[in-house]
């Protein structure tokens, strides 16, 4: 076992004994970082920087799964957290900041006629889609992109231990930027779509027409039109990526880092859909709790105020540009490609001659992790990034793309690569 990561490996057998995977979320687990090369516990972390349990420092480029956008413990943040805590945290009745956020996003989302919370981006793809049921009298729902955990989607997956059969029937998986692949499934079922939901973009950006093409086979077969904008959303552009790309949805989800990490989800969209949430049970005792509602006032209000959304942008595409360099540099596009919007880019590996991606991708994570760089193969960008941040990851990819190259090249993987393999969870883009 390593010494630098002797103290998260005996937290990790603390945590299997007694929490399937030792922990919460699959992204977070021993499948996704591979084995005695990994941090698996983090002590602290504050503005792009993570401490593991071990004393070991990382600049981190997860970022909580997206969560975390404008850095850990942001001062505004924090201040106005701890504001509300003088407070309370939740009540008997209502509170006004409900009422503000609610506000807020619909100042800021041009879609936005309405608004309720959710805690996790699967609560509010969830609720969309139920309101979307209700609102058309239909069951079907087509899906492009991941939308969280519940049986409605999941069930489309290859994680679908648990779900009905009856469930799965439901869900019908598209392709992303193929207008037919959408137009058959409307077709085959006419009138049976209740939505259609979507990222309106992930690894590839939507071609000339594809979303418009989207909003128009919606429109003209009374669907409703669900943005997932849990990722995109405040981190492609102030109004989300609806704005960026200049097409409006029926309803849309936000969460990840509208609270800069405190728990928070939201769907909003169109005020005759929204309308029935008086009637379809969408409720949680933590719907209004008011810390993670403080964290996104002062978010989103940030968000307004600094160019938070220009910062990520302009971090991201120097990344990109300095990750396309290397790969250039080092004769790895037979490994390597990247792609994605700056503010959400994608380092994508292949399988490359005798290997798969997930032997190459454990490789590159046990000598970046080795390096202090948190990376799971998506450059998450926060407000909290420098410009040293960025220097030092592409420095850290100029010495261990050639160590990849010769695992591959030259068959050393075994020579290399000093863990298990990860494990894939499912692919959904």
């Amino acid at each position: 076992m390593s010494e630098r990561y002797l103290h998260s490996e005996q937290w990790l057998e603390r945590a299997l004994a007694v929490i399937p995977l030792g922990t919460q979320t699959f992204s977070k687990s021993v499948t996704q970082y591979p084995r005695e090369a990994s941090p698996y516990f983090v002590k602290r972390a504050q503005g792009s920087h993570l401490w593991d349990v071990d004393g070991n420092e990382y600049i981190d480029f997860v970022n909580g799964l997206l969560s975390v956008m404008l850095g850990y413990g942001d001062d505004d943040v924090t201040r106005a957290v701890q504001e509300q805590l003088s407070e309370g945290v939740l009540f008997t009745l209502p509170h006004t900041i409900e009422v503000e956020v609610a506000e807020k996003i619909c100042e800021m989302v041009a879609s936005a006629d309405a608004v309720r919370y959710g805690k996790n981006g699967s609560d509010a793809t969830s609720g969309a889609i139920r309101a979307a049921r209700a609102h058309t009298g239909r069951d079907r729902v087509a899906v492009c992109g991941y939308h969280g955990w519940q049986d409605w989607y999941v069930g489309s997956t290859l994680r679908d231990l648990g779900v009905p059969q009856a469930t799965k029937d439901l869900t019908h998986a598209f392709v992303y930027n193929d207008l037919a692949s959408l137009d058959g499934l409307l077709r085959a079922h006419s009138g049976e779509f209740a939505a259609v939901i979507l990222e309106p973009m992930g690894i590839a950006e939507p071609k000339d027409g594809y979303l418009e093409g989207v909003r128009e086979l919606c429109t003209k077969h009374g669907t409703v039109l669900v943005f997932d904008e849990i990722i995109t959303g405040f981190r492609f552009s102030r109004g989300g990526a609806q704005e960026l790309f200049g097409v409006t949805p029926d309803l849309t989800t936000f969460g990840k880092g509208m609270a800069n990490g405190y728990p928070l989800s939201v769907v909003t969209g169109r005020g005759d859909i929204m309308k029935q949430m008086e009637e379809v049970f969408f409720s949680f005792t933590a719907g209004g709790e008011a810390l993670s509602l403080a964290a996104a006032l002062a978010t989103l209000t940030k968000i307004q105020r600094e160019p938070v959304v220009e910062t990520l942008r302009e971090r991201g595409q120097t990344v990109q540009e300095g990750c396309r360099a290397l790969i250039e540099k080092h004769g790895m596009a037979h490994i390597l490609d990247t792609s994605g919007h700056p503010a959400w880019n994608f380092l994508m590996i292949k399988d490359a001659g005798k290997y798969s991606q997930w032997e190459i991708k454990s490789l590159w994570m046990q000598e970046i992790q080795a390096r202090g760089i948190l990376c799971l193969g998506t450059h998450n960008m926060s407000y909290a990034h420098g410009e040293d941040d960025v220097a030092r990851l592409l420095q850290v990819y100029d010495e261990v793309f050639p160590i990849m190259r010769d695992a591959v090249d030259n068959e050393a993987m075994a020579q290399h690569l000093h863990c298990k393999p990860i494990e894939p969870l499912f692919k959904v883009r």
